[in-house]
């Protein structure tokens, strides 16, 4: 048994957490600052919290950070903070290059880092979610973090190489959702939506099924998906490619962010519509 904290229940990191749970670790979360959405799903996954980030660092032999991007240096930081000592792994969809930057950080610290990435929708059953690791000491934690319905898989590379797999990954799956959606909102834009569809049936007959799907899909998420689109960006650049196609996606993204955890998910006419807008 492993004491973990994950740092934080949202809809990934509470399956994440329950996974683990199932595994046979010790996992708490920490409640202090924590919306009533996220003490709501906590308690439906039977995870017990710590008061604040100090206790939930102090009961810990290993701390997961699934937090959204743009936060995830901050989460490091805030760790490393408290003193903590023991392996922390990043599971967030990050550059290699702000991967890096956590890694130093804990490093810096006396902690152990590890990087990571999920692939996959939240892990509530078996073979449908992946937990990608490397670094250093990968492999042994993915054999110790096995047993639940989240598959853990540690691959060659070091600190970086797991989050280089999920920009490759997400730069599509994520990307291309962004691009079809702008494209469609120009067309309707344009007066050629109906055209367009019927050329679609024709030629790219997945396409028109697609759609509504996606406009649900991304509509609730698209605000957390900017900044992964940035962090796309910036990985592409790193390696002397150009990172537009995911600037690009990243304002298509910031443009739906009003949708922000929308219950019941915007249909495709509101999506195309806040594309149209520019909001």
């Amino acid at each position: 048994m492993t004491a973990i904290t994950v740092l934080h229940p949202g809809a990934m990191g509470v399956s994440v957490a329950s996974s683990f749970r199932t595994a046979g670790h010790d996992v708490r979360w920490v409640a202090d600052g924590r919306s009533g959405a996220t003490f709501a799903r906590a308690a439906a996954a039977g995870l017990q919290s710590v008061t604040d980030l100090a206790a939930g660092c102090e009961h810990a032999e290993l701390v997961i950070s699934v937090c959204p991007p743009t936060v995830a240096i901050d989460v490091a930081r805030a760790v490393t903070a408290t003193g903590f000592a023991g392996t922390y792994l990043d599971a967030n969809a990050i550059s290699p290059v702000t991967a890096g930057e956590v890694a130093a950080l804990l490093a810096a610290s006396g902690a152990t880092p590890v990087d990571g990435s999920i692939i996959g929708m939240p892990a509530h059953q078996a073979d449908t979610t992946r937990l990608y690791l490397s670094g250093p000491v990968a492999a042994g934690l993915a054999a110790d973090l096995s047993g639940g319905p989240l598959s853990v898989i540690a691959i060659d590379g070091g600190i970086g190489a797991a989050s280089a797999l999920k920009m490759a990954y997400a730069g599509w799956t994520k990307g291309s959702s962004a691009l079809l959606l702008a494209l469609f909102a120009y067309a309707a834009e344009m007066g050629v939506d109906g055209p367009l569809l019927a050329e679609w049936a024709r030629s790219q007959p997945q396409l028109p099924d697609q759609l509504e799907g996606r406009a649900a899909g991304v509509g609730p998420k698209a605000w957390r998906f900017v900044g992964e689109m940035e962090e796309i960006a910036s990985a592409l650049r790193g390696v002397g490619m150009t990172g537009g196609f995911h600037d690009g996606a990243a304002a298509t993204y910031a443009a739906l962010a009003s949708f922000k955890d929308a219950s019941p998910p915007p249909d495709l006419a509101a999506v195309v519509e806040a594309l149209r807008a520019g909001d």
